[in-house]
């Protein structure tokens, strides 16, 4: 992460010659930090939109992440429209008690879209030195271990929300990429499989355009959310 001033002045020339939107990912210690970084990506030419990144701790209230807490989502989330007016997704963190409650609340505080699910938290250990595998000893786990609950997520939050739901977690295959569009993502966002797998997206893209084939589906609006879970 080299900060916002050296992303706009030496990252995102580059991204402006690729042909496609970009989606910022920010993050903060506060809300203030979460309100200025946004200031500063208002109007670069190249920012398509912002994804807001609410898993960090606030520094200001003893460390507790401000996706745990309903109402320091929806500060974040508040202060970020204020100061921007690109569109604004919000991504959720799995680590609470109800992600509904965490979607609804940043919902209501303006968010247009969100993202769900960040990491969850983990920890390994080397038996042999008992010694955490982590430097930090817990860290956030990610890939195909985390697909199952972000799934069930995203399904809760889809029919618990208006706003557009983007799916993360595990998805490395089409039918994975599937399996969240029926459960009511409108899109999906690759991360893990892209470090072992150039070409994933890609694959995900024309896995999806077969099935619809398939399927005898012209639009791939039309298969979102229409999973059948027995008592439809």
């Amino acid at each position: 992460n080299v900060g916002v001033d050296r992303f706009i002045t030496g990252k995102v020339p580059y991204l402006r010659t690729l042909s496609t939107p970009v989606v910022v990912n920010i993050l903060g210690d506060s809300v203030e930090e979460y309100s200025e970084i946004a200031r500063r990506l208002e109007g670069v030419e190249g920012v398509a939109a912002l994804e807001v990144n609410i898993s960090c701790p606030n520094v200001k209230k003893g460390g507790v992440a401000f996706g745990t807490v309903p109402e320091m989502a929806a500060k974040v989330t508040e202060a970020v429209r204020q100061a921007s007016s690109l569109p604004l997704i919000v991504k959720l963190s799995p680590n609470v008690t109800d992600i509904v409650v965490m979607a609804r609340a940043v919902a209501d505080a303006g968010a247009d879209a969100v993202s769900l699910i960040n990491t969850l938290i983990g920890m390994a250990i080397d038996p042999v030195s008992r010694r955490p595998r982590l430097a930090n000893v817990i860290g956030g786990l990610s890939g195909p271990a985390i697909k199952p609950v972000a799934l069930r997520m995203v399904w809760q939050v889809a029919q618990a929300v208006s706003l557009p739901v983007i799916g993360i977690g595990g998805i490395t295959t089409a039918d994975d990429a599937l399996e969240f569009l029926l459960a009511g993502a409108s899109a999906v966002q690759v991360g893990t499989a892209n470090f072992y797998d150039p070409s994933a997206a890609e694959n995900i893209v024309q896995g999806i355009t077969n099935y619809l084939q398939e399927q005898g589906e012209d639009r791939l609006v039309d298969i979102i959310g229409t999973l059948k879970t027995g008592t439809d």
